[in-house]
């Protein structure tokens, strides 16, 4: 009687963990410098709010809002708008 193919085995490589990149890095380091991540979160969600209100609350932008205050918050606690 036939012997029935067995699958081989196969050799699983393991991938190193990825190192964040330098900007990420020199980023949290700013942000940890000046403002905890309680307080970026609040003036993102107040930037947002203000987002919100200038449009008169139409719903539907909310991720719209966060994202472009969270850049918005970003670029000032960089440095980067005056």
């Amino acid at each position: 009687m036939p012997r029935e193919k067995s699958p081989t085995t196969t050799i699983s490589r393991k991938r190193t963990p990825r190192k964040p990149s330098a900007a990420a890095s020199v980023i949290t380091a700013t942000f940890g410098q000046f403002v905890g991540p309680e307080k970026r979160a609040a003036l993102i969600a107040e930037a947002a709010f203000f987002r919100a209100e200038k449009r008169g609350f139409a719903p539907g932008h909310e991720v719209e809002d966060w994202l472009a205050a969270e850049s918005e918050v970003d670029a000032k606690l960089l440095g980067t708008v005056a």
